[in-house]
């Protein structure tokens, strides 16, 4: 059991939902809800008061809904001073469907993927975990199918894409690689065994890659990939 159990946040806006996922939840050692809002506005006031590591948040609520909620997090994560707990929060929307347009919406404004609300519970405790340990990759069969499914938009010409793609150029050779096998989903130990080098190796290309890229996390570089063409549908 780890002394610092992983904090975690709900947002929804049915209290059933929250109960059920509160009670899986709290059943294992090393998670803990810390606190449960119904919508948007008052998880930010919440999150303004209490400490959270990862934060499951309904992508589709009244009042404040998951993405604008997500884009206000972002915002207060990217001025957090480095090494807090809020610039490490992660964020992860839940959907009713898997081709929820909502749900990329979400993941464009900052949030670490996106998991169905029916997932089995092995799954959404499994996402909460890796979400956490950041390095891990976090694009799950529904995050890739959603991709799939909106590939076109996300490819559509836009200032956005274009600075990606002189981003994508500035990587070396060996980090292009490892771009397109992270696009591809592939975690760090499958990437060395794929290029014949150590996971340590690898770890540093994904570093410079997700600075050159201005990328939080994986999901933003296979986000990435879709929106300057690297990665197509399937």
């Amino acid at each position: 059991m780890t002394s610092n159990p992983i904090r975690v946040a709900l947002v929804d806006d049915q209290q059933l939902v929250r109960s059920g996922l509160g009670m899986l939840i709290n059943s294992q050692a090393d998670l803990n809800v810390v606190l449960q809002a119904g919508n948007g506005i008052q998880a930010l006031s919440a999150l303004s008061a209490t400490a959270a590591d990862v934060v499951l948040m309904d992508v589709r609520m009244p009042g404040m809904d998951g993405i604008e909620t997500t884009r206000r997090l972002m915002e207060r994560i990217k001025a957090a001073p480095a090494g807090s707990w809020l610039a490490e929060l992660k964020i992860v929307v839940l959907t009713t469907f898997d081709l929820d347009e909502y749900a990329l919406a979400a993941i464009q404004a900052g949030a670490s993927g996106f998991l169905l609300k029916d997932a089995p519970p092995e799954e959404l405790l499994g996402a909460i975990r890796t979400v956490f340990a950041g390095d891990a990759v976090i694009a799950p069969s529904t995050t890739r199918r959603l991709l799939d499914h909106v590939a076109p938009m996300l490819s559509a010409p836009s200032p956005a894409n274009d600075a990606h793609s002189a981003a994508v150029a500035s990587l070396t050779g060996r980090e292009h690689e490892v771009f397109v096998l992270i696009a591809n989903g592939l975690s760090n130990p499958e990437i060395a065994i794929e290029l014949f080098v150590s996971e340590a190796t690898v770890k540093t290309h994904v570093g410079h890659i997700l600075a050159k890229l201005s990328a939080r996390d994986r999901v933003q570089v296979v986000v990435i990939a879709y929106e300057t063409g690297i990665v197509t549908p399937r």
